[in-house]
């Protein structure tokens, strides 16, 4: 029988999570459903764990690849080898709560372009929920076509994530992919490259457990989130720009605010103050990024995480609301 749903999973050097990952999806798995697992080429012992599974359920497969090419171009490779109709693109890392393929399977019947399935937070070890629902509402909502700003309003920045994303496969290989190699958000850059002919439908549940801080690029964040995300959302030409305005501004990596809070956690430095504001002609914030490029990164940790009022007063010294 062939599947109906690919659960297609982009791995690297993830052995010691992945087990928990394929145990959350196995129990639930159906007919009409099947896990692919595309091994960018790791060397740690990603293709053990992952054969072990294959031995004892058929609806697994395991592909690995000559070369490690990138987040990009291995879930587009996952998508390539799918069987399915349609591609959950899911992370090699989290999990998938009970419940959550069947109401896919459910929902797919109606034939919608893409489907988004809401998420929680929790901390690294999953023992502490940090966010119970990433996006904001409380019952299901579709989205014909001509709604992809809404779309884009409510999931733009959920969206960042790929575990939620469910593909009609044939509307993934019909879009323009090679563009977005690199860019470690592939599927932002089709979703939004224009518009959908069908509707879209975004599942309210949480049915995702994100595990926090386990990104395999958290030593490059600042480089992620304050140039590489931002150029793809203003990239996309089927967004307006008051919308994507909502979601990131163009250059975030001159704002104060972000710069003293990624001091804070490490991941702005001196490196990085000449990289980005080597040019700078704004002789101020230029001075100002270099001040906050060398300060002890303990104080300002120390500044945001102290009383509230004093939070409130960094934030509007730092960026004011009127």
């Amino acid at each position: 029988m062939k599947p109906i749903l690919s659960i297609c999973i982009a791995t690297y050097n993830r052995a010691s999570y992945i087990t928990e990952t394929l145990n959350s999806i196995i129990h639930q798995l159906v007919d009409g459903v099947e896990v692919l697992v595309v091994d960018g080429a790791s060397t740690d012992n990603t293709k053990e764990v992952i054969e072990a599974f294959t031995k004892k359920d058929s609806r697994i497969r395991y592909i690995r690849l000559p070369l490690k090419g990138g987040v990009d171009h291995d879930y587009d490779k996952g998508v390539e080898f799918a069987y399915g109709k349609y591609c959950w693109l899911f992370t090699d890392d989290d999990l998938l709560k009970p419940g959550a393929i069947s109401k896919v399977m459910k929902e797919i019947i109606t034939g919608y372009d893409l489907i988004i399935v809401n998420a929680e937070v929790r901390n690294k070890n999953l023992s502490t929920i940090l966010e119970k629902s990433r996006i904001k509402i409380l019952s299901d909502q579709q989205f014909s076509p001509n709604e992809m700003n809404a779309l884009f309003q409510i999931a733009g920045d959920y969206l960042s994530f790929i575990g939620g994303v469910i593909i009609q496969r044939d509307v993934w290989l019909s879009r323009d992919r090679k563009k977005y190699f690199g860019t470690e958000f592939i599927h932002v850059g089709i979703i939004f490259q224009k518009v959908f002919e069908g509707s879209v439908l975004v599942i309210a549940h949480p049915y995702i457990i994100i595990r926090l801080n386990n990104a395999q690029w958290t030593p490059r964040g600042f480089d992620i989130w304050m140039s590489q995300w931002p150029k793809l959302v203003w990239s996309l030409e089927s967004i307006d720009d008051t919308t994507k305005q909502k979601i990131i501004v163009p250059e975030p990596w001159r704002n104060l605010k972000y710069l003293i809070s990624y001091r804070a956690s490490g991941r702005f430095n001196l490196v990085l103050y000449q990289k980005y504001f080597c040019n700078e002609r704004n002789a101020i914030l230029k001075l100002f990024a270099f001040v906050v490029s060398i300060f002890p990164k303990t104080i300002f940790d120390l500044i945001l995480s102290s009383s509230r009022p004093v939070r409130i007063f960094i934030r509007e010294m730092l960026h004011p609301s009127s």
